[in-house]
């Protein structure tokens, strides 16, 4: 990267452009983005055609976009005309309608057929994330003759492991694998050999599902069919990984009370990275003043027994740490598929056995602090402990209850995550803090 690096400030760009031809097309990628915007259009204007498009296929979108807008029409339009369709549409999902007319307009008839094909799903559907770049066979077909057809056309298809084999109406009716064919007599019919038992995806199909899919069968592709099971693409194993990684993103930012942002952190400005966080900030201050609430109305009875003040913030932070434990088990169990709504009860046994465990062992524990350190009387000792394991059970049982409401009713179960569950479960924790309080204390 160094010797690179110095190539360019060096501006030896015959040099640079051999050296980047050697190495592999995600490589030059990274080399690319280490660049500034200046070096990189110009770096990527010296790498040869046939490179180009592989290597464009591989930067972050907000690059893609800078590169494609800075190119000349006949420069746009073949990195268009070679990128994979999926690929494309990607790019062309995230960019003005008047560029994407542009570029459009100037691309070859079958890259804007296969474009428009896709832009036409849904957003996260099977249908907007495959690609129609596959290999098809009629099953009439010899062995020797698909190979013929592999060899003709597979230079251009997204991957030529798997082929399709179709009827006249192109409905999907088999599947056999490259080595196979060579190792199949050469006067074999197609027809005969295929594999008929298909395991497809359906155009409709969120990407979520998708992926589940692709885990459950272990397949690097799999067809993609509509309504008819007419075969309209593929998506491969390298598509379900992005699809993960996007998930697992988005999973973690709403469980963090963070709305989901398509960009990276540092690709996001200060401004839209405050826009993105501060309606749940608000949100969650206005649902925590309940909790406020409950102390000012407790305030006299506080008075009287000054010491209680001093657990709450354990109190709160316990049996909030107590349901997030159980909310991102049960969410990631919702996501896996591995707990469905009919488990709920199932799922509230458990987890009201695991919190009386765990509730009666951080009892336990805290009522001897509280005896030996901290030298509070038995009775107090008594409040805080019975408020803990109250605590803890509450907690868990709204922990794994939420997310599976929210999934049953249509949201998304990681909006139900810590920091939601918090603000909930600390109110309850001080109503029966004070309630248990009260009665122990006689406090008035």
């Amino acid at each position: 990267m160094e010797e690179l690096i110095e190539l360019v400030e060096t501006k030896q760009y015959t040099r640079l452009r051999q050296e980047l031809s050697d190495l592999n097309d995600a490589d030059i990628a990274v080399f690319l983005e280490s660049l500034e915007e200046e070096d990189m259009l110009k770096i990527f204007r010296i790498l040869p055609k046939s490179l180009a498009a592989d290597v464009f296929s591989y930067l972050p979108i907000e690059d893609q976009q800078m590169i494609i807008t800075s190119l000349s029409d006949k420069e746009a339009a073949n990195i268009i005309n070679n990128l994979m369709a999926d690929d494309a549409t990607d790019l062309l999902e995230e960019m003005p309608a008047n560029i994407v007319k542009q570029l459009l307009a100037n691309a070859n008839s079958e890259a804007r057929r296969d474009i428009n094909h896709l832009l036409r799903y849904p957003e996260d559907s099977a249908g907007s994330i495959m690609t129609v770049e596959f290999v098809d066979l009629k099953e009439n077909l010899t062995v020797q003759e698909a190979i013929d057809r592999i060899r003709k056309v597979g230079i251009d298809k997204e991957t030529i492991n798997i082929c399709y084999v179709l009827d006249n109406k192109r409905t999907l009716v088999g599947t056999v694998a490259l080595r196979y064919l060579l190792l199949s007599d050469p006067e074999a019919i197609i027809g005969e050999i295929m594999h008929e038992n298909v395991i497809s995806l359906h155009t409709l199909m969120d990407q979520e599902e998708v992926a589940r899919q692709f885990q459950k069968y272990d397949f690097t592709s799999m067809p993609v069919v509509d309504n008819e099971n007419r075969l309209v693409g593929i998506i491969t194993v390298d598509d379900v990984v992005d699809i993960m990684q996007e998930e697992a993103t988005e999973d973690m930012e709403k469980m963090a009370a963070i709305v989901p942002s398509d960009k990276p952190y540092m690709k996001t400005g200060v401004f839209e990275t405050w826009g993105k966080r501060i309606p749940w900030l608000l949100l969650l201050m206005i649902s925590a003043t309940f909790t406020g609430g409950i102390i000012t109305s407790f305030e006299d009875a506080l008075s009287t027994c000054v010491v209680l003040t001093a657990y709450i913030p354990m109190l709160m932070d316990t049996g909030g740490n107590a349901g997030g434990q159980a909310s991102v088990t049960v969410i990631r169990g919702l996501s896996l598929n591995e707990i469905q709504f009919s488990d709920m009860f199932a799922v509230v046994w458990k987890e009201a056995r695991v919190a009386l465990l765990c509730g009666l062992s951080l009892a336990l524990a805290n009522f001897a602090k509280l005896l030996l350190f901290d030298r509070v009387s038995v009775a107090v000792a008594a409040v805080v402990c019975f408020t803990l394991v109250a605590a803890v059970f509450i907690a868990k049982i709204v922990g794994c209850l939420l997310p599976m409401w929210a999934k049953k009713i249509g949201f998304d179960p990681a909006v139900m995550a810590s920091p939601f569950i918090t603000t909930i479960v600390d109110a309850l924790s001080l109503l029966i803090y004070f309630q248990i309080a009260s009665q122990l204390l006689h406090l008035t």
